[in-house]
């Protein structure tokens, strides 16, 4: 298997990988949010690589990765007002704004839309490959570095762990970038900016960024998605969604639900924020109790609780006031294929 890069030697490191996004190939690398799966997004067969690794459907957009002070009219046919205040309140950061895409950028990142995603990450790691990446004049579309609808990657060891195959010398990844565990460690907030005149700034994914901060430069609440919005990379119903089915348990209801799958032979893997000391699971992952060390801890505990191999996943609902929003969308996606699974468990 290819050795994972370390942070030791970054900068002969970040030369080898972007010479080798350069050549076509597939680089995976830390942001602040998640790890990235990353190709030149003027490559359409590197690009095309991407999804094939992934299992991605093509019409499923990724987001295009940019260095900081690079010039963004490069990839969106006008940059409004709006996106520039953004930039400067929150680049480099975890927002990402959807674009119209200008004509020479290809398709194949918008997943054949007229829109682009773009964003420039605050990762160290995701700078340093970006600067060096054409001499910091390219777009690294990326992305995360998981196969498609599984749990994101917060660490190089879960790409490895999601692309055993892929990372073997001939497979599609050249290189894994360590950057240790991402910072944010949920994907970013997507805002629609292609639509002002007709719809104003939209809201295609919370994060780690809220509406209300969003707000708070903007002059105006962004609106929530409708049924003409772009598509937007991470906001299919069922997504970041481990092996083991999920399933959302109200907090009052926790102890009851346990007492029954047990008493019917299930085993159950635990998520929680709250202390539950009549409570005993096969598997028990406990969070912070403040959104963003939950958001940081989430996929992580997400995997871990996987490798247990129960028959479900509990997970302690959230607290559902806005600062949760980011998290509470992850869960709502990660849960949405299981939403039938507890009641053919109880019999119910």
């Amino acid at each position: 298997m290819r050795s994972v890069v370390s942070k030791t030697n970054v900068p002969l490191e970040i030369i080898a990988a972007a010479q080798a996004l350069e050549a076509g190939k597939l680089v995976a690398f830390p942001t602040e949010t998640v790890y990235g799966l990353g190709a030149d997004a003027e490559n359409p067969q590197a690009v095309a690589n991407i999804y094939a690794a992934k299992g991605r459907p093509s019409n499923h957009p990724v987001i295009v990765h940019i260095a900081p002070g690079a010039d963004i009219s490069y990839w969106a046919k006008e940059i409004p007002a709006e996106a520039e205040k953004l930039i400067a309140a929150f680049w480099p950061g975890p927002l990402t704004f959807i674009l119209k895409r200008a004509d020479h950028i290809p398709a194949a990142v918008s997943g054949g839309q007229d829109t682009v995603g773009i964003r420039c990450p605050s990762h160290p790691v995701a700078i340093a490959l970006l600067s060096a990446f054409k001499g910091g004049k390219g777009g690294v579309a990326a992305p995360s570095a998981n196969k498609f609808g599984h749990v994101s990657p917060t660490m190089a060891s879960h790409v490895i762990e999601e692309f055993e195959q892929e990372v073997q010398p001939g497979g599609l990844i050249a290189q894994v970038l360590d950057g240790g565990q991402s910072e944010v460690g949920i994907e970013s907030t997507i805002v629609d900016l292609s639509r002002l005149a007709t719809h104003g700034p939209v809201l295609l994914r919370p994060g780690h960024i809220s509406a209300e901060q969003l707000a708070a430069v903007l002059g105006v609440m962004p609106a929530s998605p409708d049924a003409a919005a772009p598509r937007a990379s991470g906001t299919l119903d069922a997504h970041y969604a481990p092996h083991t089915p999920v399933v959302q348990v109200a907090v009052g209801e926790l102890d009851d639900v346990v007492q029954q799958l047990q008493a019917k032979g299930r085993t159950l893997a635990l998520m929680s924020y709250l202390a539950h000391p009549a409570i005993h699971a096969d598997a028990w992952r406990h969070l912070p109790n403040d959104p963003v060390g939950y958001a940081h801890d989430l996929y992580a505990g997400l995997r871990e609780l996987d490798h247990a191999h129960a028959d479900v996943i509990l997970v302690e609902a959230l607290p559902q006031e806005k600062i949760w929003q980011g998290v509470n969308d992850r869960l709502r996606r990660a849960a949405f294929d299981s939403r039938d699974v507890l009641e053919k468990m109880l019999g119910n």
